[in-house]
């Protein structure tokens, strides 16, 4: 098990490019088994996500070579890959290799979709993923029905002495016909996975309670590219003319809005000067809003954005004098990956928050740690907390700690960086399925990081 070292109180300063989205890499490389032909994924993030679904696919049978550019990038890390599906394997949904693979990544779920509009069948074991909260699969599944599919469980078995057991869902359609349907929620994976379906299915489908985040925007405007013909996009109502084939594309991913976030907040904690190069800004939807209200400055530059050096940053009040409430909300509210970002970030804030994660049960109960290292928060339940900033006056302590998911790892790693003495962070792997190289990243803007094992 890898661990950071990091030593805070070292201001970051200087320019920093968002890796490609984790979110939107998952739904687009799953959308190459829509198509035999040639698909070029650009701008493709190096964490652990990402390269887990990419050898599963290979698992599968999906040829995948990567692109080399002569001219040099300002991006050491981002990827761009060619991938064909013309010999796609499907036996191999029935081994042990791919119900383990599959079974520790949660983007799996993905595959359902194209594998079922193409091939007319897909499995999938119970997916991995964030222990965060309930995270249902009722939506995907019933958008599958709904088109026509039938949706059975599945029982891998057990293989070897001391080995789990492996469940999952087998999907399967001789023939998939476009309907009208409302989503009792509006989940994005289960959106992209139901549009993937849809695709090249018979006949008009239409979908309501559509999620429109900016991935599900992406995947529609790449789909549209290879033949698709999907009108809505942007908006919480899909219509989505099935077609008998798609062809290849090349696809270039947004920045990971989360690491926007994330970045914003690191900047802030840290007391630092930073550049977030290529933002594409139009897409952050309210996050700079959400850091303006928690008194940081964000300053937009063409499609830059700049975090100044501020001594202190002060929450500001809603117009009747009431506590700012911080919550997150289905896009094109706040998204609830940033809500622990948020939460540390007002800890050094001068003034409280009430700090709402309505959408996860289990996504605050990182706050403990904060408070060791000496926050003053109140868990006033499962789903809220409130925050008394510090204004810098009293740093926050060093301490170890372990990563639980992605967000609360770095969440802890924001607070690492601000806070007085050596901190240690374990079982940080979690950091690394959704962050690029993050410590080599921080340590050019001044970060006094170390990764250790």
């Amino acid at each position: 098990m890898a661990s950071f070292e990091i030593t805070g109180g070292y201001p970051l300063k200087g320019e920093i490019m968002p890796q490609g989205a984790k979110n939107e890499a998952l739904q687009v490389l799953c959308a190459v088994l829509l198509t035999s032909e040639k698909v070029v994924i650009e701008n493709v993030p190096d964490i652990r996500d990402v390269n887990k679904l990419i050898d599963l696919l290979m698992l599968l049978g999906v040829r995948v070579r990567e692109l080399y550019s002569e001219v040099p990038t300002d991006d050491q890390w981002s990827h761009t890959y060619e991938f064909q599906t013309d010999q796609i394997n499907l036996d191999q949904l029935n081994t042990m290799a791919f119900a383990k693979q599959a079974s520790e990544l949660r983007g799996s779920i993905l595959l359902v979709g194209p594998l079922l509009s193409r091939f007319g069948r897909a499995m999938v074991p119970q997916p991995g993923g964030d222990k965060i909260g309930r995270r249902r699969l009722d939506t995907h599944f019933f958008g599958m029905e709904k088109l026509g599919a039938t949706v059975e469980f599945k029982d891998y078995g057990r293989r070897g002495r001391g080995a789990v057991r492996m469940t999952g869902y087998e999907v399967k359609a001789s023939r998939l016909d476009g309907c009208y349907m409302l989503l009792d929620e509006a989940s994005v994976t289960g959106t992209a996975n139901i549009i993937m379906a849809a695709v090249l299915a018979h006949g008009t489908t239409t979908i309501m309670n559509a999620a429109c985040e900016p991935y599900v925007y992406q995947l529609c405007k790449m789909l549209n590219s290879m033949g698709a013909k999907i009108s809505g996009i942007g908006s919480n109502l899909l219509t989505i003319e099935g077609v008998e084939e798609l062809h290849g594309c090349t696809h270039r991913l947004l920045p990971d809005m989360i690491e926007v976030g994330s970045f914003i907040g690191m900047a802030a904690m840290t007391q630092g000067d930073l550049i977030i190069k290529n933002a594409h800004v139009e897409h952050l939807g309210l996050i700079p809003q959400v850091f303006r209200r928690l008194g940081v400055e964000v300053w937009q530059k063409g499609d830059d954005l700049y975090v100044p050096a501020l001594e202190h940053y002060e929450i500001e009040r809603f117009m009747d004098g009431s506590i700012m409430t911080i919550a997150d909300a289905p896009w094109p509210g706040f998204t609830p990956d940033l809500i622990s970002i948020a939460l540390v970030v007002a800890t050094q804030a001068r003034g409280s928050v009430l700090i709402h994660q309505k959408m996860f049960e289990s996504r605050l109960f990182f706050v403990d740690k904060l408070i060791d290292m000496g926050a003053q928060i109140i868990l006033c339940d499962p789903h809220r907390a409130t925050v008394i900033g510090l204004d810098h006056a009293h740093r926050l302590r060093g301490l170890n700690m372990v990563s639980p998911d992605i967000r609360a790892g770095v969440a802890l790693l924001i607070a690492a960086l601000s806070a007085d003495g050596k901190s240690r962070i374990d079982n940080i792997e979690q950091i690394d399925r959704g962050y690029q190289h993050i410590d080599e990243r921080l340590r050019r803007l001044g970060a006094n990081i170390v990764r250790i094992g």
